[in-house]
């Protein structure tokens, strides 16, 4: 007979502690954007020990800190787990690559880099859901303070905090043309988003610092290294959370790390709090026995606690790719077509720190509403002056342009389950895309609202031909399976830990696991519904919360 897993686990644990008298005040698993977040504010009070533990490796590969390096580090082994959601029924049964960051920083090392908060709507509704302290005039204090704006301090900017926000560092005349086209169509230039309602389009603000990618790590780890009583470690995998129970029901322990071969327990004395994002947060949880008893029976892993939505409720974010050659005017296409234009540009980047290298993947964005029943903007493109089959591949040796448009408020849902009872393998991911009658009408609204744009007569001298999806589709049925074809993540999973009141949510308000004590979950997993937008700077903003909870719960405890 297979004994359980649990079982098997426990007396490892006996094993493996007699070698250990490793103990720290806070655990905290991910380095990504909220572990450092959290290693940062956590470890500012030099009573407490702070341990942050990191699966990948130092982010010190050549093309991290350049901004264009996106291109390199997406899709490489080295700098990305490089997952792969299970065939999609809702992408004509397409697997597609999934990008989380294996490195010091995570995600924030290798991500679009651009600085979306997400609207008022979004937050007053997770309040409204039932998370106190969570809607829009609560949360912005917290994004104030993390901030350091390039225009200065006003009612909706802060300056001084660790995120250095600025604004882009070249120009295209395409995209400059693009927002006239838009605004020709109804959406208006504004200055800037983040101010609780994108309705409009602008260019987009960035986490860059003089035309530097500034990273999780650059931003709230490099300035704390020196910190006695802060302990980094990279290429140290926790397999599990150590789980024990009492009378008052099951508690964190401490954790079972791999790390350089070699395994070894770490007690928490005060909390574990998981920091792995939106796939490996809810992995941790369901391999420790936290999670749908069915699901964890099913690999001999005996539940702990019976938490059923721990991995539901995934959400992201499903751009449609659409792609327009164009005349007339020069685009990345043409500049990187040429070993003259690669050295000029690596020469203008290494000299002034300005130019293409500088470039997120889009410069340039626009919000707007699919429909009249729409209570907020629910569309939004992101604008770029190149184009390519697909991340990894040459740029098209064309000039063309690439405006994808994206559902921002899906209603689909997915979830992350584990495919064996170790952490090594990776999950199975089902974003289950376009899923929902919703999603497909507003995925063929926006490509229709995107050619709209394309044919303005601000655009028209450019003489924009449809490559992608191709003018030849009409058809309401065709264009939708067009965005099955052409469908692609932005990179934005959240939810997979959902924040709530109800029988799904695996954590309360304050971000404790339900049903199990020292134990939270501190990432994008916990947002209930999706923010419309980019879904960095909100994990900053739960970080920032996230370690003000932790503080007041034990600021009389020494």
């Amino acid at each position: 007979m297979i004994r359980e897993i649990s079982q098997i686990n426990l007396e490892r644990d006996a094993l493996i502690s007699e070698n250990s008298d490793q103990v720290f005040d806070y655990i905290i698993v991910g380095a990504g954007t909220a572990g450092c977040v959290l290693a940062n504010r956590l470890s500012a009070d030099p009573d407490k020990s702070v341990l942050l533990l990191e699966a990948g490796r130092k982010d010190d590969y050549f093309w991290i800190d350049i901004p264009v390096g996106y291109l390199y580090t997406i899709a490489n082994p080295r700098t990305d787990w490089c997952f792969e959601t299970e065939p999609e029924p809702g992408l004509n049964n397409r697997s597609i690559g999934y990008a989380r960051g294996k490195v010091l920083g995570g995600s924030s090392s290798i991500n679009a880099m651009i600085y979306m908060r997400g609207q008022k709507s979004d937050y007053d509704q997770w309040e409204a859901l039932g998370n106190k302290g969570w809607d829009w005039s609560s949360v912005l204090p917290i994004f104030r303070r993390s901030e350091d704006y390039q225009h200065g301090s006003d009612d909706f900017h802060g300056t001084g905090g660790e995120l250095r926000v600025e604004e882009r560092r070249v120009n295209w005349e395409i995209l400059d043309v693009w927002r006239d086209a838009a605004a020709e169509c109804g959406i208006p230039k504004i200055e800037e988003f983040n101010q609780g309602d994108n309705f409009g389009n602008a260019f987009f603000q960035m986490n860059q610092k003089s035309g530097k990618r500034w990273s999780a790590v650059r931003a709230f780890l490099d300035p704390i290294r020196s910190r006695k009583n802060l302990t980094i470690l990279t290429e140290a995998t926790v397999e599990r959370v150590k789980l024990g129970t009492t009378n008052a029901g099951a508690h964190a322990r401490g954790v079972i790390v791999k790390e350089k071969g070699k395994i070894r327990s770490i007690e928490a004395d005060t909390e574990v709090i998981l920091s792995a994002g939106a796939v490996a947060s809810p992995q941790l949880l369901q391999v420790s026995g936290v999670g749908p008893p069915d699901l964890l029976s099913s690999f001999s892993i005996k539940p702990m606690v019976n938490s059923p939505g721990v991995g539901k409720n995934l959400q992201d974010h499903l751009q449609i790719r659409t792609i327009y050659e164009v005349k007339n005017t020069t685009t990345l296409n043409q500049k990187a077509g040429s070993l003259w234009g690669k050295a000029m540009m690596g020469l203008e980047y290494f000299m002034f720190k300005t130019g293409p290298l500088t470039m997120p993947p889009s410069q340039l964005g626009a919000f707007a509403k699919s429909d009249s029943s729409q209570q907020s903007a629910n569309i939004e493109w992101h604008v770029q002056p190149l184009s390519l089959d697909k991340f990894g591949e040459p740029l098209h040796q064309f000039n063309a342009i690439t405006p994808s448009v994206c559902n921002v408020r899906p209603s689909s849902r997915g979830e992350v389950v584990i495919n064996s009872p170790e952490i090594s393998d990776a999950p199975k991911i089902r974003p289950n895309y376009l899923s929902t009658t919703e999603d497909q009408k507003i995925a063929v609204k926006g490509l229709r609202f995107t050619r709209q744009i394309m044919s303005a007569e601000a655009i028209r001298r450019f003489e924009p031909f449809e490559l992608k999806p191709g003018k030849q589709i009409e058809s309401d049925e065709d264009l939708l399976d067009a965005a099955r074809d052409l469908g692609t993540t932005i990179f934005h999973p959240v939810g997979t830990c959902k924040m709530g009141q109800d029988s799904m949510s695996v954590v309360d308000d304050q971000l404790r696991v339900r049903g199990v004590q020292k134990l939270r979950v501190i990432d994008a997993s916990i947002m209930p519904t999706i923010t419309s937008g980019n879904t960095n700077a909100p994990t900053v903003m739960i970080a920032e919360k996230g370690s003000d909870f932790i503080k007041t719960e034990y600021k009389h405890r020494k």
